[in-house]
């Protein structure tokens, strides 16, 4: 199955920005560029008509801040910050952006910081029934079957997805997640989504998986964890 490529916006007023970032996104396998604006009123024009990935966004803009144009978006997309100040980083962050360099940068800088973007993961429809999540792994899109999924646990932005060959860091809520992946998991603990298949135990306080492994049950949880196993 192919994999759509990572659309990208560069909003910065130096024309120089301009012709490093599009020749850094040409060389960056799975990028593509899809426009360049020279300030955020633009930025703003083209963002209603097209949709874009990630954004490379320049602080220091006549008119108009890239920072002061990032809070106007209600939907941003994914946000890397490129600029010559370092005393904005801290502000960057608050904003949630994925990554602040500071001019002038390297592309082996630039490739760390979009190695941090993790495009959606949709779940793959198999005969009707979902069976596989995608999850990045290695610059590309792994199929993880549903059922090697021991459970997920959630950090912070991100969950992690442990599974019985290996454990993927994913850019998801656990809402998210727990929309994906369907019946065959069960919801205990805020911060813990479990494979049903791999439970050995249910005990008051905690279930107990196949490997040993012992994931909490939350007090709001317990009736949903009961009542998952009477069914």
């Amino acid at each position: 199955m192919s994999t759509a490529p990572t659309r990208c916006l560069i909003v910065d007023d130096e024309p120089l920005a301009h012709q490093v970032l599009a020749r850094f996104i040409a060389q960056t396998p799975g990028l593509v560029l899809s426009g360049q604006c020279r300030n955020a009123i633009d930025a703003h024009e083209y963002l209603r008509q097209h949709p874009i990935d990630l954004l490379f966004l320049d602080i220091e803009m006549p008119l108009v801040t890239g920072l002061q144009f990032l809070k106007t978006l209600q939907t941003p997309p994914k946000t890397i910050l490129t600029t010559a100040y370092r005393e904005y980083a801290y502000e960057g962050y608050e904003l949630e952006v994925l990554d602040y360099l500071l001019k002038p940068f390297s592309y082996e800088r630039f490739a760390k910081a979009v190695a941090r973007y993790q495009p959606p993961a949709p779940v793959l429809p198999d005969s009707g029934t979902q069976e596989y999540l995608l999850l990045k792994d290695q610059g590309g899109l792994l199929k993880v079957p549903l059922p090697t999924i021991r459970y997920v646990e959630g950090c912070k932005d991100y969950v992690k997805v442990v599974t019985e060959a290996k454990t993927y860091l994913h850019h998801a809520t656990m809402q998210k997640m727990n929309d994906l992946l369907g019946p065959r998991f069960v919801r205990a603990h805020r911060s813990f989504i479990v494979g049903a298949s791999h439970i050995k135990l249910l005990q008051p306080e905690q279930l107990v998986l196949i490997d040993g492994t012992s994931i909490p049950i939350g007090n709001s949880y317990k009736a949903e964890v009961s009542a998952y196993f009477k069914k």
